[in-house]
């Protein structure tokens, strides 16, 4: 079967194409790339699709990369595909930056200007010449980095891919067609159409992994046990993106099935098999935060660590300023908090809502002619004779050794013990409030009162206090 005939293949079996899409190419003006640009334009009117190309001169290769940059144009220019060209100093971008390695460096700039040129001439899929062997480059490199069956899938035949980060973030979708197709195939085919590429000496530098990867391992592992190494490694990693995806399925539904106001059962997480529970955790970060950059096995295994035997309340910092937290049975995740302390006080004026900001929560007040038809019935209200708290009311947050006398109790209880017996989380101790007559706490809404101010039969006017959500 030719190399049009293959990627025509491919392309209907994993629908990377439709009738008018508009595809942006890129090409190197190595082999691979300038072979996919030829089967592309001689596919175009069967596929009905529009072709333009992309290169990228990233300024490492003095003259021969301006050579490969004209060299690309001209053939642009004789299929008849517009053209476009960016030149950037990558060396003088990786020194700038300061960190990071110059081939990821090169990718993520190679996609933000196609993403650039997509945008404004109205792209609908980027194509890029990754082949087969490419694909067991890939497989391999990162089943020696651990990366687990996420990285030995190696690449999707279609990706949607975000490049840029914040409000500048931009979602591309990056076809395949050759990744079915080997090197020899493609040099094969351009032999037989008489077509010129370009070579880049710096492919063959063992100093770069994947080159290392090419150039001295895979052929040594080939001549040792297999020549079929690359397709079988490449048919490996389809058979892994299938129940990787079948994985990320269960993920995702259980995930939804777990998630309640922003927050995950533990125990619904720890029932869940552990190779789930990894998936739903990076797959709710990943939603919390728009993206999983900078996050490594490691920071979930630390979290997996605190929900199972970590301290009952807890949190973890993870990349990206977000933390982890666990509160007792309640996993959340959000914006690392602020370790500046609360402190807050405000006079209650019976009859006004007092909003209480630092809790998001209000307080209502009334003064009621006893007796009253009912008692409250929650928590979150309370009733006290007027006569007995009508000296100054207040509220106010916990501070260290405040102490109450509960209802029933004869002696005091240290407000700290109330809050561990009734598992409230430290990150709503430091806010909640607490009504103060005189020096004396009368209230803990939702978690208690105190002996004081207790309506009787002599009383004769009452205070009643209701909190709510903001």
């Amino acid at each position: 079967m030719s190399l049009p005939k293959n990627v025509k293949s491919a392309i209907q079996r994993f629908k990377l194409l439709s009738a008018t899409d508009r595809v942006l190419v890129g090409v190197s003006g190595g082999p691979d790339s300038v072979a996919l640009l030829r089967v592309l334009h001689e596919l175009r009117d069967d596929l009905r699709i529009t072709l333009e190309v992309a290169h990228l001169q990233h300024g490492i290769r003095g003259d021969e990369a301006k050579e490969d940059a004209g060299f690309v144009a001209d053939l642009a220019d004789k299929l008849g595909v517009p053209f476009h060209l960016k030149d950037i100093n990558l060396p003088e971008m990786k020194s700038d930056a300061g960190k990071g390695n110059l081939e990821a460096l090169a990718r993520a700039e190679r996609y933000r200007f196609f993403a650039a040129v997509a945008q404004e001439r109205e792209i609908t899929k980027v194509a890029t010449a990754h082949t087969r062997d490419d694909q067991a480059e890939t497989v391999l490199m990162w089943f020696l980095r651990g990366a687990g069956l996420k990285g030995s899938s190696g690449m999707a035949p279609l990706h949607r891919l975000a490049v840029g980060a914040g409000d500048s973030e931009t979602s591309l979708t990056v076809i395949r067609p050759l990744l079915e197709v080997s090197k020899a195939e493609v040099l094969e085919y351009l032999a037989d159409q008489s077509q010129a590429y370009r070579s880049d000496r710096t492919n063959q530098d063992p100093g770069l992994l994947r080159n290392w990867l090419r150039v001295k391992l895979l052929p040594m592992i080939e001549s040792r046990f297999d020549p079929r190494v690359p397709p079988r490694l490449a048919q490996q990693a389809e058979i892994f993106r299938d129940e990787n995806a079948l994985l990320d399925d269960l993920a995702r539904k259980s995930h939804a099935a777990m998630l309640e106001a922003g927050a995950i059962s533990r125990a619904a997480l720890i029932a869940q098999p552990k190779a789930l529970q990894r998936r739903i955790l990076r797959l709710w970060i990943e939603q919390a935060r728009g993206n999983l950059r900078g996050l490594e096995l490691v920071h979930i295994e630390d979290i997996l660590r605190l929900i199972e035997h970590g301290p009952s309340q807890g949190r973890l910092s993870i990349p990206g300023g977000w933390e982890f937290v666990r509160e007792y049975q309640s996993l959340k995740l959000g914006k690392r908090s602020s370790t500046r302390s609360v402190c807050y006080e405000y006079p209650l004026e019976i009859g006004k809502i007092l909003e209480i900001p630092e809790a998001k929560l209000e307080l209502h007040s009334e003064r009621l002619l006893a007796p009253l038809k009912e008692l409250p019935n929650n928590l979150m209200e309370a009733v006290f004779d007027l006569a007995e708290v009508n000296r100054s009311v207040s509220v106010r947050n916990f501070r260290r050794g405040d102490r109450f006398q509960p209802l029933g109790l004869a002696g005091h209880k240290k407000i700290k013990d109330l809050f561990i017996e009734k598992r409230v989380p430290l990150t709503i101790r430091s806010r909640w409030p607490l009504v103060i007559s005189g020096n004396q706490i009368v209230w803990i809404p939702g978690y208690g009162r105190s002996a004081a101010g207790l309506v009787s039969e002599k009383t004769t006017a009452v205070l009643k206090l209701k909190v709510r959500p903001i």
